[in-house]
């Protein structure tokens, strides 16, 4: 099975248990193509926690659920150093806490207060954490994904720029048609009876090796020098200073960092990837905009006030930056 078909293998088995949400999994086979995190914002029931849990099980990879509440401790994401006893000697050993996994599931991570969102930042960047002075190593597979309600925010603590940043994407789920929900209906009444999909009914896991292969295919996307330019062009036109349209300086407070210009360009790639593309064209940038973009965006006052949403300040960029042909 090449690294191509694997995937695709991964996507149609998610996609037969998370119904509705089409868009949600392929926006997370981008992701994790990519090699980023994402944080998923919906609604209670709309299948955030059910699609993580799926993914790991037709994944090779050891899944980890962290549920956030507000006397949560640092050292009780990393792990700490406890202190063994044997009959000669007394020894300090680290012992790993439940970040060490492969698919990290952090529900409900605005409930953690400051000092917990600041030991994920370390962990998510560069994919290692220190503890008493020594440097771990995190898997060479690791991904978080979390989730978050907006609109209950009783007991919640908003998350830093920084840490927002260090997401590749913001995935908003919203409900699925009327259709769909019968099919839901049906899907979870057929594995209440017993009848319901396993990794094992469908056939052997994907092992870790096929999506690191799958990602050194990425990696070696061709991207033209045009397409260079309309990824900068988009990201220097989310700032007030440096766009010359009047709409979005009277929106945005700050604008998308460098980091968004790396994220952009890995995600256009996946997603050109994932269509057997041999090079990434613009609408590959402009279909992963979105989901990258959106929460790198900070809005000022006057379009809060005006209920702006950012979505509607990168409709605007993607309407005003000229295509390249």
């Amino acid at each position: 099975m090449t690294p191509w078909q694997a995937m695709h293998t991964l996507k149609q088995r998610v996609n037969g248990q998370i119904l509705g949400q089409s868009e949600l999994v392929d926006q997370l086979m981008v992701a994790l193509l990519a090699n980023g995190h994402v944080l998923l914002e919906s609604l209670p029931g709309l299948a955030k926690t059910r699609t993580v849990k799926t993914l790991a099980r037709h994944l090779d990879a050891h899944m980890k659920r962290i549920q956030f509440t507000p006397d949560l401790l640092p050292s009780d994401l990393t792990g700490a150093e406890v202190l063994h006893h044997d009959s000669q000697s007394q020894t300090l050993r680290f012992e790993p806490g439940p970040l060490f996994g492969n698919l990290i599931l952090a529900d409900e991570i605005n409930r953690a207060p400051a000092k917990v969102q600041a030991a994920l930042l370390e962990a998510m960047e560069e994919r290692q954490i220190t503890v008493a002075g020594m440097t771990h190593a995190m898997p060479v597979l690791f991904m978080v994904l979390a989730t978050q309600n907006p609109i209950e925010q009783e007991g919640t603590y908003m998350l830093p720029e920084a840490q927002m940043d260090r997401f590749l994407m913001k995935i908003v789920l919203t409900y699925p048609s009327r259709e769909q929900e019968g099919d839901v209906l049906r899907l979870i009444r057929g594995e209440e009876a017993g009848a319901g999909g396993h990794a094992a009914e469908d056939g052997k896991a994907i092992p870790t090796d096929s999506v690191l292969a799958a990602r050194r295919e990425v990696s070696q996307l061709f991207v033209s020098p045009a397409i260079d330019t309309y990824v900068v062009d988009l990201i220097h036109a989310s700032r007030p200073d440096r766009t010359a349209d009047e709409v979005i300086r009277g929106w945005v407070e700050t604008g998308v960092s460098p980091r968004g210009v790396i994220a952009l360009d890995r995600a256009a790639r996946a997603h050109a990837w994932l269509a057997r593309q041999d090079y990434v064209t613009p609408d590959d940038v402009r279909a992963v905009c979105h989901p990258i973009l959106r929460h790198r965006i900070r809005l000022n006052y006057d379009a809060i006030a005006d209920n702006v949403m950012a979505d509607q300040v990168i409709d605007r960029m993607l309407d005003q930056v000229a295509i390249p042909t």
